[in-house]
Formats: C-alpha cells, sequence, structure tokens
C-alpha cells in the first residue's frame, strides 16, 4: 500500500496544470462553414507570420447548427487556398454557452450574429461580444458580407475583409499584451 502511495505521489506531482493561452477569440458566423472558419483559418495564418510570440486560442462557431460537424463550404476552401490558408480540417459547430466563458473575444461576422450572440451569452459576458469588423474601421462596415448565397467573387471579398480585420486584430492584440506586460 505504501508503494501504491508513493508512486500516486510521483505521478501527481509530475503532472502540471494545463496552461491557459493568455488570449483567447471564437470567430462566429450563421452556419460556421464560410465566414467564421474563414477567419480562422487566417487569423491563425497571420498569426503565426506576423505575431508568434503571442499565444492566443483560435475557434470558430455558428449560432446555428445546420452545418454542425460539415466541414467548411468548398468555394470558402478553395478562395482560402488561393490565398495560401488551409481551412479543410476545420468542422462546423455551435456556439454554446461555455464559449461565452471560455472566449474573451467573441467576434460576430453581422449584426444579426451578434445579437442572437447577446441573447444566448449570460448578461457578464455581453462586453465579449463584437463585430469582427470593429478591428478594421478604414473600411467603413460593420458587417462581413455573408458569401454562401453568391459566387466566388463573394468569397474572395469577405477574404478581403477578413485578412483587414485580422490584421487589427493582430496590432490590438500585441497592444494588450505590451499594456499588460
Amino acid at each position: 500500500m505504501k508503494e501504491l502511495l508513493a508512486t500516486l505521489k510521483r505521478v501527481v506531482t509530475r503532472t502540471e496544470p494545463a496552461k491557459v493561452p493568455a488570449r483567447r477569440v471564437l470567430f462566429v458566423c450563421m452556419g460556421n462553414i464560410c465566414r467564421s472558419p474563414t477567419a480562422e483559418g487566417v487569423f491563425r495564418k497571420l498569426l503565426a507570420e506576423r505575431a508568434p510570440h503571442l499565444d492566443v486560442l483560435v475557434d470558430s462557431a455558428g449560432t446555428h447548427e445546420y452545418h454542425a460537424g460539415h466541414p467548411p463550404d468548398p468555394r470558402a476552401v478553395r478562395a482560402a487556398e488561393r490565398r495560401g490558408v488551409d481551412i479543410t480540417a476545420l468542422r462546423a459547430r455551435q456556439v454554446m454557452v461555455r464559449d461565452f466563458e471560455r472566449f474573451e473575444l467573441v467576434l460576430a461576422m453581422d449584426q444579426l450574429n451578434r445579437q442572437v450572440l447577446l441573447e444566448q451569452a449570460p448578461p457578464e459576458f455581453h462586453s465579449r461580444i463584437r463585430l469582427f469588423l470593429e478591428f478594421a474601421p478604414h473600411l467603413g462596415r460593420l458587417d462581413v458580407p455573408d458569401p454562401y448565397y453568391g459566387g466566388a467573387k463573394g468569397f474572395d471579398q469577405v477574404l478581403d475583409y477578413i485578412e483587414d480585420a485580422s490584421e487589427g486584430l493582430i496590432q490590438k492584440l500585441r497592444q494588450n499584451m505590451l499594456s499588460a506586460g
């Protein structure tokens, strides 16, 4: 019995607590097959290229479960691939209540989805829910248009907006890291 306790003690003392990333960002659109997985992929790529020192957990989800478990729309995949972004491994999921506690920034692609998120979230987490294009004020718009019912050009336009907002978000995270550190 003493040997078992000694072994357990050694195992427990060697286990370190899981590291929580310094920042946690969730991108959200309606079905999580076009805009939000594109934002997740683009943001991950730009973060790795331009700010690899930033410790950020990145994910995406949808306000509705229409496409849960499905890969991104093939048109979104092709548009992202043309810009060197691979989103093929991503799978759609619906936003869960625990996401509002887990992520410090919940970035909606448009005002409609932001409103749905505000209705789903406990009031204490409302300040975490923002529009992604707030990080690209020079665009003069708040919504990333939904390309689902349009043609290939719409997916390229979405990528343009997402790249601009991702740059702005990275800049903001850098500033916050400097002021916090």
